[in-house]
């Protein structure tokens, strides 16, 4: 017997929407495991095995094989680059990667030539999406709350991960620029796929015909 493929999943909100997912093709959690904390909790049917772990952690289990797939947003594909394959877009968990900076702000140049100062998380991202517009920044990289840079004085401009927009609004930054929209994808690793394809595919048809379900209208009876 095969053993079960391995997921892995960022810990979060994410995580939740993905095993929603799961449950809607019947391989969900088992209800035991809903609160466990073992770092490896196995799907009511047997065929998947599931990794909580960190975010930005999940393109380096799956590349190295560690896990056989994965779910991780477009942000952390765009900035790592990692050798996996990308099957599917969930559509769950989106936002957008942008450009913000105080009310005022000039954008994209500031007067006088001054380079301007980003703050961002995503410093591979910045320094190609600023280089396609021919833009010359100073990236500041910053792991924690990046809208408080301009607040500060340490950057001019941030580029960071909006949903809602209401942090920036409550800290008096507006959107400049988007980068790209970002939602969850199904990424798979190169030799998994090809060792097991059929179950890859399998897992793959029956995500998109969950999420077309999802996505079709509810169709109401009408009483004569």
């Amino acid at each position: 017997m095969k053993s079960p493929l391995r997921i892995a999943l960022p810990k979060g909100r994410m995580m939740e929407q993905a095993l929603d997912l799961w449950s809607r093709i019947g391989s969900g959690l088992d209800a035991s495991q809903a609160n466990s904390r073992r770092l490896i909790l196995p799907s009511q049917d047997g065929r998947f095995e599931f990794l909580p772990v960190k975010n930005g952690d999940v393109p380096t289990y799956v590349e190295t094989g560690v896990a056989d797939a994965g779910v991780v947003g477009l942000d952390v594909l765009e900035e790592l680059e990692p050798d996996v394959l990308r099957p599917l877009d969930l559509g769950f968990g989106a936002c957008r990667l942008a450009v913000a900076a105080p009310d005022g702000t000039p954008y994209p140049y500031l007067p006088g030539g001054v380079t301007p100062r980003v703050a961002t998380k995503y410093v591979n991202t910045a320094r190609k999406f600023f280089a396609e517009r021919g833009i010359q920044a100073e990236l500041v990289q910053i792991s924690g709350s990046v809208e408080i840079a301009p607040l500060l004085g340490l950057s001019h401009w941030i580029l960071d991960l909006v949903q809602t927009g209401r942090t920036l609004e409550e800290n008096g930054l507006v959107v400049m620029d988007t980068a790209f929209p970002s939602t969850a994808r199904l990424i798979v690793n190169r030799a998994s796929h090809k060792l097991r394809l059929q179950e890859h595919q399998q897992l793959i048809g029956e995500l998109e015909e969950a999420l077309d379900e999802q996505a079709r209208p509810a169709v109401v009876g009408v009483t004569p």
